[in-house]
């Protein structure tokens, strides 16, 4: 019978398991379905599938950067409590994933996915075989990579749960580690203004009207305070229109501009961002660190 990657990804959703340890199932059990997920259980793939389901919102975040200063890869790598990420047997397993990203420079998780450990191993077994050891589920949940010429790579750690890359043009190290630093304390959207996504510019703007009206104030007075807080709203969330943290007196558009350089773009990972957990304010921490 024919494996096809239907089949695959209905074990893997059945399952939790890694998609080679699917297709290798499927093939010894030439498609048999239950006959797969017996033949898994059996496994060390299953101790790794019975513990898919639980949420992993814990984790570290890791970077990478070439001796040259010209690429750098951002990681994340998450367990279920925080009691894990303090373990050797995690450490080392994200470090040996940070060394491999920046190794292959993979553009995204998937095809990351896709790359062996030295020893030969799949990143799915390797996966599974630290989820034997700390007992707990474990997700390569997302990794990039980037790569200058003439540009400059700035990072930036605060502990281990938030991790900023910035690119400039023209500029110092200094400079974009300092605009790496000032990303993780404000979670900006995107650089500039045109970046923004018109849907959060709409949603935003018909919240503003509502308000505006409520206030039962006259047609053209509406129109010049929902220009004044979209206005607003726009320089918090744009990386250059916000103020720069370690000097509120300046934007960082003004701080850039004042070394002849240019922001190209930010990524930034907070442990579990986007996954249900216990809220905690990182960015607070990282702003008063920084202001102290």
């Amino acid at each position: 019978m024919a494996i096809t990657a239907a089949l695959v990804k209905d074990l893997r959703e059945r399952t939790g398991a890694g998609m080679m340890d699917c297709k290798r199932a499927l093939t010894e059990t030439n498609g048999d379905m239950e006959g797969a997920i017996d033949l898994m259980r059996t496994s060390g793939a299953a101790k790794a599938a019975k513990k898919s389901g639980r949420v992993a919102a814990e984790g570290l975040v890791k970077v990478n950067i070439s001796d040259d200063n010209k690429t750098a890869t951002i990681l994340e790598v998450n367990s279920e409590t925080d009691f894990v990420t303090k373990g050797d047997d995690f450490i080392n397993f994200v470090n040996t994933l940070g060394e491999l990203a920046l190794k292959t420079k993979p553009a995204d998780i998937e095809e990351f996915l896709t790359q062996a450990l030295d020893n030969g191993d799949s990143l799915d077994k390797a996966r599974e075989d630290i989820v034997a050891k700390v007992g707990e589920n474990v997700s390569i949940r997302r990794v990039k990579t980037v790569t200058v010429d003439s540009g400059v790579i700035g990072a930036y750690k605060h502990g281990e749960r938030i991790a900023v890359l910035a690119v400039l043009e023209g500029g110092d190290e200094t400079l974009a580690k300092d605009i790496a630093m000032h990303v993780a304390a404000t979670r900006p959207e995107c650089v500039t203004e045109d970046q923004l996504d018109t849907a959060l510019l709409e949603r935003e703007k018909a919240i503003f009207v509502e308000q505006a009206r409520e206030s039962g104030k006259p047609e053209n007075i509406i129109e010049k305070m929902i220009g004044g807080r979209m206005k607003k709203f726009v320089n918090e969330v744009t990386l250059y229109g916000q103020a720069f943290v370690k000097d509120p007196d300046t934007t960082v558009s003004a701080l850039v501009k004042a070394s002849n350089a240019e922001v190209v773009s930010f990524i930034r990972y907070e442990v579990g961002e986007g996954i249900e957990r216990k809220e905690e304010n990182f960015a607070d921490e990282v702003a008063a660190q920084m202001k102290g």
